[in-house]
Formats: C-alpha cells, sequence, structure tokens
C-alpha cells in the first residue's frame, strides 16, 4: 500500500561505518561501530529522516531571505519557483487556438466545451461556463482535486451536460464532495464565467490508473520534464486564457480550487498575476508537518503532481502561497481531515498571516478551521467563499 519492500521490512538495518555516521556515533580507531541505524522506516521514511527535516529552514522565506524590498523578494521567490518546474514557459509563443463544441443553454448561462492549447505539447479540453448578459463579469479558473479518481476531471466541478455516463460518476463524486451541488455551476449562476480543464490523466487526458502516476511522473522526468511543473504552467497559461476573453474582466480573475485543486489555485496565484484572487480549500500545510510517518504524502504516487525537486531547500508552501501577497486569499480546513495534520495546518496559517501583515493587508487574507469537518467543501463552505469572491472581486 505505502510502497515499502517486504524484503528489507519495517525496521531493516543499515550494515557498516555510515550507519553510525548517520546516528552520530562513527566509529574510531580501534573500536567496533556498535550503533546502527534503521534504513527504513514507516512511510517508508529512511531511518535519518528526522536530520533531513532539521536542515530544512527555507532561507529563501520572506522575512529569512535577508530581502527587504518585497517586489524584489517575490521576484526572487517566484523565478526559484519557476526554476525547480522543470519545464520551460511557452508563454505567448504558443497560440491558444480555442475550438468551442456542444454549447447548450440553461436559464441563466450558457455552457460551452472549449479546446485550447495551454502548451506546445497538446490540446486540451475544458468546460467554459458564461452567464447570460452583457458582460463583461468576473472569473473563476476552477481546478479540480485529485481523490484518486481519474475517469472524471473537469466533470468533477462543472455538471457535464455533454456525457451521461460521466454525468453519474461526478454527480456521485459531488454528492460525496460537494453536498450534491457542481461548484462551476453554482459560480455561473451567480454571474461568475468559470473554466474547468483537465490535468494529465483526468478524463480526456486519461484516465490512468493510481499505481501509473509513479510512472508516468519517473518518465516525465526522464525526459527532462516533471509532471507538477507542467501542471503549474498549464494553470498559468489558462488563466491567462481566461483573463483575456472578451467576456471576462481582466482585473477580477480568481483561482478556486478543492484539495489537490486547492494547492493548484494557490500556487497559481504565486506564479500569474492574471490571478486577482485565490481559494483554497482543503490544501495548505508546513512540509514538516506534513512529513510524518502515515501520512498520504509518504506513498508517492499523488505526491508526484505536487513535487518540485528542490524547491523544499528554499521554500515552505506557505512561502510559495505568499507570493501572491497582497492579494486577497482564502484558506479553509476542516478540523478532522486526515490528509492534513493540524499542526501543519497551524504553522501554515501563521506563517501566511505573518507575510500578509508585513503588508498591512492582514484583513485580506482569510483563514478558517471548520470544526467538525474532514476533506469537503460543503454547502455552507461554498456559500462563504461565493460572499467572500463577491466582496474582493
Amino acid at each position: 500500500m505505502n510502497g515499502s519492500d517486504p524484503a528489507v521490512g519495517r525496521r531493516a538495518f543499515v550494515v557498516g561505518a555510515g550507519a553510525a555516521l548517520i546516528n552520530g556515533a562513527a566509529a574510531q580507531p580501534g573500536h567496533a561501530a556498535t550503533d546502527f541505524g534503521t534504513a527504513v522506516v514507516d512511510g517508508p521514511l529512511p531511518g535519518f529522516h528526522p536530520v533531513l527535516k532539521d536542515e530544512l529552514d527555507f532561507p529563501l522565506a520572506w522575512g529569512r531571505s535577508g530581502v527587504r524590498d518585497f517586489r524584489s523578494w517575490r521576484r526572487i521567490a517566484r523565478a526559484k519557483v519557476e526554476e525547480t518546474l522543470l519545464v520551460e514557459p511557452d508563454g505567448d509563443e504558443t497560440p491558444y487556438r480555442p475550438e468551442f463544441s456542444e454549447s447548450a443553454e440553461t436559464p441563466t448561462y450558457t455552457r460551452e466545451l472549449v479546446t485550447l492549447a495551454l502548451t506546445r505539447y497538446e490540446p486540451v479540453r475544458g468546460a467554459l461556463l458564461t452567464p447570460h448578459g452583457p458582460g463583461p463579469f468576473p472569473a473563476v479558473l476552477l481546478l479540480h482535486d485529485h481523490g484518486a479518481r481519474f475517469d472524471i476531471g473537469k466533470e468533477k466541478l462543472v455538471r457535464p451536460w455533454y456525457d451521461d455516463t460521466r454525468l453519474a460518476s461526478a454527480q456521485a463524486w459531488a454528492d460525496r464532495y460537494f453536498s450534491g451541488r457542481f461548484v462551476g455551476d453554482e459560480l455561473a449562476r451567480r454571474g461568475y464565467v468559470v473554466l474547468a480543464l483537465d490535468a494529465l490523466g483526468w478524463a480526456d487526458r486519461g484516465p490512468i490508473a493510481y499505481d501509473q502516476q509513479q510512472a508516468l511522473a519517473s518518465n516525465l522526468y526522464n525526459l527532462g520534464s516533471s509532471l507538477a511543473g507542467l501542471m503549474a504552467r498549464e494553470d498559468v497559461r489558462a488563466a491567462r486564457f481566461l483573463a483575456g476573453l472578451d467576456r471576462v474582466d481582466r482585473r477580477r480573475v480568481a483561482a478556486v480550487g478543492f484539495s489537490m485543486g486547492a494547492y493548484r489555485a494557490w500556487q497559481t496565484a504565486a506564479l500569474s498575476d492574471d490571478i486577482a484572487a485565490a481559494v483554497s480549500v482543503c490544501w495548505m500545510t508546513g512540509l514538516k508537518e506534513m512529513m510524518v510517518p502515515g501520512n498520504n504524502t509518504l506513498r508517492g504516487q499523488s505526491s508526484y503532481y505536487m513535487l518540485h525537486p528542490g524547491l523544499a531547500r528554499h521554500l515552505d508552501f506557505p512561502d510559495v502561497a505568499s507570493i501572491a501577497a497582497p492579494r486577497p486569499m482564502l484558506f479553509f480546513h476542516g478540523a478532522q481531515d486526515p490528509l492534513f495534520p493540524a499542526e501543519g495546518v497551524r504553522v501554515a496559517h501563521e506563517k501566511l498571516r505573518a507575510v500578509w501583515r508585513s503588508r498591512r493587508a492582514g484583513e485580506r487574507l482569510h483563514t478558517r478551521i471548520w470544526p467538525d469537518l474532514g476533506h469537503v467543501f460543503t454547502a455552507p463552505m461554498q456559500d462563504d467563499v461565493f460572499s467572500w469572491l463577491d466582496t474582493v472581486l
């Protein structure tokens, strides 16, 4: 389940002087080494993982880096994140070439499928919802979760009017996590243009199997690319496309997501100047507090969509999100969420608050922990998000 090797076992032993060195007890001349470290423990984590965690002090974080000008820090921090993406930006060199199809009307908004080129590699299909009226409208880049469910992607958030098979799967997903609602349709009814696209591996770009994720990530690394980096670049390009639509007020574009989509939302806000505000529901933590035995991240697999090699030597997750400061951002969490230990959420929220306060913009950061909820985005949470968006956009 967690990828550990039965031949190694839960508490295998390292033989030789290397283990003694790890434990700070290297053999002295004339004396045999007697203190052996464990090679692999729960997770599987290396036995010396506490040493690795202690070495992470995130020296590029705002307030630690030595850079006193916030705009300069933002530029330097963003450049470091982009360096670890391993995927070069397409910029404006790759035209979007949007193609629209499967249009359908509702009493308050229009549904369309749109196919566009987010990168030079392949076209991506998404759902685009537009309110009736003259516009231009505020807009939401709606980013789907992971959930180990790959047959639906954009359909988790926008009701798939074009596919009855996916509709059944999507409705079950909405019932499980979203109080039966399709968040994108709710936003469109409230006057927002909504764009939701498939990430690589989901729906029209998949579906892959759960245990194929590590192979997909490894193959991209071997090809000089990155699964997480590709998703980050695509999300930034999607934000630029949405902001550039004639029907959209480009000054009023938000990124909104749940779970992995929440990670994508604050990451996109950090890397794109086209995002005016961001909503992150159930994905924010301190890295050290997440890297503990039993956490889902230790399995690998899904974590490769959020793994930028080497970034942890420079910035923690809330440090990356802080690149978006002082723009309005909302972070919701369920206190019963098993994926994000409470201590990690607390540490992350404190770091975020410190940055926004330093910009004299504390009121623009909204954090809340829902005491009785787990890993969900319920109707009351959604209603709070919708009201907040109406206020900040």
